[in-house]
Parts: structure tokens; sequence; C-alpha cells
């Protein structure tokens, strides 16, 4: 199994349950409030070691008892968190989340992701040089993942990016990724001046863009530019929260296979996901993954 270096964010997820939203100013009473592990980084760190791959993290949390925590419960999943920097004076990123009635109402403070810099992935280069395959989102700032891909490039290392938030991307990044995996909103984002719709663009970057559609699986070009398609797993959905993650962790995790393989393994593997409450906790071990394949 492949060692994996994630560079990301992470955040405590603080998730109030109420029977309705407050209009401004109106304080209501909730049913039920829970805090869960989080951010996009932690997330297909947890999801990659579930299914068997070595894992270390390059991220920053505050001096406070969340970034504290967070550390401990990344440890407990037996992830390498050395390169988890500990900034002062600045809180741990949170995302705060109402619900009601099946709907949701979220923030997102950024905090200490935000504080992460190129200075903090150059300190870490021996992470790099012994990783196998490098996983990076955008929910830290982008001169640390720009920094990130060069530092793969030039060590030989393959560089996995998801671009979640999406935005537009510089294409002195774009050349330097091995693969860009945004699901379809997200690739309009990353080009929004492409013309002939997703099919045309994954065409341009055969095997380099593998594109989601949710229920409809994922989608990509091979080498000649002829499209690829793997189905989603038909599964009964509990909770979507995390799926995309999972299937990026995935993607890490079995990094080395051929990409129509891999993105079977990564697809069954965020199915799987959904069928269980929470992000990570839904995440499926290898031997889950093995068990589903195989009925």
């Amino acid at each position: 199994m492949n060692s994996v270096l994630v560079i990301g964010s992470i955040n405590m997820d603080l998730v109030v349950e109420t029977g309705r939203f407050p209009a401004p100013g109106e304080t209501v009473l909730g049913q039920r409030f829970s805090t869960f592990p989080g951010g996009k980084g932690a997330n297909q760190a947890v999801a990659a070691r579930r299914l068997g791959a070595q894992v270390a993290i390059i991220a920053c949390v505050g001096n406070d008892a969340f970034g504290l925590e967070l550390i401990e419960q990344l440890k407990a999943e037996g992830i390498d968190t050395r390169h988890v920097r500990i900034a002062e004076h600045i809180s741990t990123g949170v995302a705060a989340i109402t619900v009601s009635q099946a709907e949701n109402a979220i923030v997102v403070v950024a905090g200490a992701n935000h504080a992460l810099t190129p200075e903090d992935v150059v300190a870490a280069e021996a992470a790099f040089v012994a990783a196998d395959v490098v996983l990076c989102q955008l929910e830290i700032p982008l001169a640390v993942v720009a920094a990130a891909a060069g530092l793969a490039a030039r060590l030989g290392k393959p560089f996995l990016l998801n671009p979640a938030p999406a935005m537009a991307l510089p294409q002195t990044l774009l050349d330097q990724l091995t693969l860009l995996t945004p699901n379809e909103h997200e690739l309009s984002l990353v080009f929004p001046c492409n013309e002939g719709g997703w099919q045309a663009l994954l065409g341009k970057y055969p095997q380099r863009v593998l594109m989601t559609r949710g229920a409809d699986g994922a989608w990509f070009a091979d080498t000649t530019g002829q499209l690829r398609h793997q189905a989603a797993f038909a599964v009964t959905a509990v909770d979507t929260t995390g799926a995309g993650d999972t299937f990026n962790g995935a993607l890490a995790a079995f990094w080395g296979q051929d990409l129509a393989q891999l993105t079977r393994l990564a697809c069954a593997a965020s199915a799987l996901s959904i069928t269980r409450a929470g992000a990570q906790g839904g995440m499926p071990t290898h031997q889950d993954l093995q068990a589903f394949l195989e009925r």
C-alpha cells in the first residue's frame, strides 16, 4: 500500500439540530449539539489511512482545545502528525452547522488553516521524499498548494489536487498536477472559459482530469481521448457528507493502478461511505471495501 502525504485543512465541525432556523435577532431552542472532526485535509487523510495507506499530514491548528483534540484524533487513526503546526493567537478552523428539517446552514471560519505557509511545506521536505503520492485540496492558501505542487514536481512525486472549494487556477499550477479531481460544478469554476462542455474539457486533459458526477459516477478521458465512465454503486444513502473526501483518499491510497481500476475502487469506497452517518464516521476500511466489491 502507498505512503500518502496530505497537505490540507483540519476543522472541528460544530453541529446544532433545531426545529427551525432562527430569524435575525431571534433565539430558538435546539434539540442536539455534536462535535465532529472535519476539514477536507483531515477527512482525506483518514480515508486513505482506513483503506490501508501509511499517511502523514501537513496542516496547521490553533493552540486551543479543538486543535489539540483534533491532533489526538488523527494520531488515534494512525496518521503521522509531526508536521501539524500549532499556531499561537489564532483559533483552530471550525464549521458552525445548523441543521433543521434536513436542510443546513453553515458558517466556516478557516482560522489556523489559513496560517499554513509555503515555509511549512519546505520544512517538511523529508515527508515529500518519503511519500509515494501527494494529495492536496483548496481549503488552505493557494500559495501553499503551489509550493507543494512545485516541491512534488521537483522530487518526481505524483501530485493529486481536489479543487474544493473551487476557483480558477493558474496555468503554472495546472501544468504541475498529475491528476485533478473536480466534480462537475468545480470543473466549470476551475476552467471558466471552457467551450464545448465537460466532455471536451476531459478530452483536452486525457488521464489528468477525473470528474465526479454524484449518482452518475465518474468520468475521464483515456490516452486516446476516448471518454471512460465508471458507474456509481447503488447503495442506500444515509449521509453523503465526506463522500468526495473518501473518493480522493481512496485514489491516493490505491495510486499506481490503472486509472479505470483506480476510479472503480474510489467510487466503491465513496458509495460505502454514504451508508453510515458522519464524514469520517462513514469512511470504510480496506476490509470493508474488499467485502463490498466481492458482493
